[in-house]
């Protein structure tokens, strides 16, 4: 079982930076892949980034996103961060930290439905 908890949502300008982080609570964190995923009201969830549990610490990114945004994490402090840069307006959205796991050969986990833990979500506004 694991509690996510995330922060650093916030509204900013268009062309800032922004990092989010996720708290994680409970047990063997450094086994689970961890992820983002954003939300706009009425939208389905949509993949940001991911980081696998592996030593390598594999990423990957939304295209929309794929040199802007640097995903990475710190097992020592159970934690994931999403480095936000050149934020543009349609990044305006509730952002969401995903835990799946632990272990498992899913890579690179890009669906919802691979993730079974979830934070309450942090607002992310772009102004343009």
């Amino acid at each position: 079982q694991v509690q996510l908890v995330e922060s650093g949502g916030g509204l900013v300008q268009a062309g800032d930076s922004l990092r989010l982080s996720c708290a994680a609570s409970g047990r063997a964190f450094s086994s689970y892949r961890m992820s983002w995923f954003r939300q706009a009201p009425g939208k389905e969830r949509e993949f940001v980034a991911a980081i696998g549990w592996s030593a390598s610490k594999p990423t990957t990114y939304a295209d929309s996103v794929k040199g802007r945004f640097t995903i990475s994490r710190d097992n020592a402090k159970n934690a994931v961060y999403l480095q936000m840069n050149s934020l543009k307006a349609e990044d305006t959205d509730v952002y969401y930290c995903a835990a799946g796991g632990p272990y498992g050969s899913v890579w690179p986990s890009t669906d919802p439905y691979e993730y079974a833990y979830w934070g309450q979500g942090t607002q992310v506004t772009v102004s343009s």
